[in-house]
C-alpha cells in the first residue's frame, strides 16, 4: 500500500504564554496551511540557541499548543552541540533544553528539544481499512537511485488526521526524497 510523503523541516510549537513573552501582542498569522488539519506555517520565526551556537529563522507552527517543543534534525543537533532524543511529538519529558529568541525576549526552556520520530498520520478507520490493526510501526520501501528500507515508522493514530508519512530532512535527503513522493508501506504482523 502507498503513502504520500510530507517532509518536516525544523520548527517550533509554542504555548500562547511563551509566544506572547517572545512577541508581545503581535499576531500569529497563517502563511500556509500544512497537510495535517488545522496546522499552519505561521508568519513568525525564532532563533534557537544552545550557548553560542544558534540557528536563525526557525518557523513557528500553529496553532498554539499546551507545551513548547522544538523539532530539529540530527544534523541540526550537531550544529547546536545538543543530543536530543528521538521522540513522538508531545513526549518532551527528559528532552534537551534549548533557548528561544523572539522579537522581544529570550527564553530558556529546560526541556522541549527533540528529533521527531518517523511517523504516519492515520485515523482509526484508515488503520482498519489498510489492515494495519494491531501494528505499532511499519517499514517504508524506497525505490530509485538511492533505494532502501526505512525502519521504525510509527503509526500516529488520531481522529483529526490526514493520511501522510512524515520524515525529517535528514531521512528524506538520505534517500533522495521530496514532499509528495508516493512510497510503499511494508507492514509486518
Amino acid at each position: 500500500m502507498k503513502v504520500t510523503l510530507g517532509i518536516s523541516n525544523r520548527h517550533v510549537h509554542l504555548t500562547e504564554e511563551i509566544y506572547k513573552n517572545l512577541f508581545g501582542d503581535a499576531p500569529l498569522e497563517v502563511v500556509k496551511y500544512l497537510g495535517q488539519p488545522g496546522q499552519f506555517a505561521s508568519n513568525r520565526f525564532v532563533t534557537i540557541k544552545n550557548g553560542d551556537r544558534k540557528i536563525e529563522k526557525v518557523r513557528i507552527v500553529g496553532p498554539f499548543r499546551n507545551y513548547n517543543q522544538v523539532e530539529i534534525s540530527r544534523t541540526d543537533s550537531y550544529n547546536l552541540k545538543l543530543n536530543p532524543p528521538v521522540r513522538s511529538s508531545g513526549d518532551i519529558e527528559g528532552s534537551s533544553p534549548i533557548t528561544l529568541m523572539g522579537e522581544l525576549n529570550e527564553i530558556s526552556l529546560d526541556k522541549g528539544c527533540i528529533i521527531a520520530n518517523r511517523h504516519i498520520h492515520i485515523t482509526k478507520e484508515e488503520v482498519i481499512e489498510r489492515n494495519l490493526a494491531g501494528i505499532e510501526k511499519v517499514q517504508i520501501k524506497i525505490d530509485g537511485e538511492k533505494a532502501g528500507i526505512i525502519d521504525n515508522v510509527y503509526l500516529k493514530i488520531a481522529d483529526n488526521s490526514k493520511y501522510e508519512l512524515h520524515l525529517d530532512t535528514d531521512d528524506a535527503n538520505a534517500f533522495n526524497l521530496k514532499t509528495g513522493d508516493e512510497l510503499e508501506i511494508i507492514a509486518k504482523k
